[in-house]
């Protein structure tokens, strides 16, 4: 199984052939949906595995930023909904948390470097429940 390939180029490995390709699927009983506490329970599980699906792609990036290099950064910065901006202890400095696509690290770390961004942090995301 392969998504992206990176496993495959560390290994010096090479596909020759795709056998299948495949999609999730969750499948539940009708009698079992029925049963409030079985819903309940089988809700959860979809909930999680959509979270799990949601996330796929995705990283994390958090960063400080000075307040007067904000703006300029917050303009380049995608995110999901709005980047999150908390206030640091200097009040001069704030942090800065997004989700992004994995693809565009590369890209946009640098632009964030050059707008004034430092302590650039990027972290795997597992779940995304929106």
């Amino acid at each position: 199984m392969t998504e992206t390939g990176s496993s495959l180029r560390a290994n010096k490995l090479r596909i020759i052939a795709e056998i299948l390709q495949s999609t999730t699927r969750f499948i539940a009983n009708h009698d079992a949906y029925k049963d409030d506490w079985k819903r309940h329970k089988i809700d959860d599980i979809v909930l999680m595995l959509r979270a799990t699906m949601a996330a796929e792609g995705k990283v994390g990036l958090m960063m400080n930023v000075p307040k007067n290099k904000l703006n300029e950064v917050i303009a380049i910065l995608p995110a999901l909904k709005n980047p999150t901006i908390s206030s640091l202890s200097d009040d001069q400095w704030f942090s800065v948390s997004t989700i992004i696509e994995e693809s565009a690290v590369r890209k946009l770390v640098p632009q964030l470097k050059s707008a004034g961004a430092c302590g650039i942090v990027e972290y795997p995301i597992s779940k995304i429940i929106e």
